[in-house]
């Protein structure tokens, strides 16, 4: 499972990038976990607002810091 983090690198990328290693870890789930900085990049997925949490190439949510929980709920789908 690939899973990216869309964003330049403020509290709430970072906060999105420790919940969804948090996730990953509880539900047992080998996951590559990378941090996406480069804005041509970022508007490629079609993001307009940071952060933005991304599995296996789709784009799960965009300008809000998930919870913990609520990314295990998508990792779990």
């Amino acid at each position: 499972m690939k899973i990216e983090i869309l964003g330049i690198g403020c509290p709430k990328c970072k906060q999105l990038t420790t919940n969804a290693e948090a996730a990953a870890k509880e539900l047992n789930i080998a996951a590559e976990i990378s941090k996406v900085t480069d804005i041509d990049k970022i508007t490629e997925y079609g993001v307009m607002m940071t952060p933005a949490l991304v599995v296996d190439g789709t784009v799960v949510s965009a300008g809000k810091v998930l919870s913990k929980d609520e990314i295990k709920n998508i990792l779990v789908k």
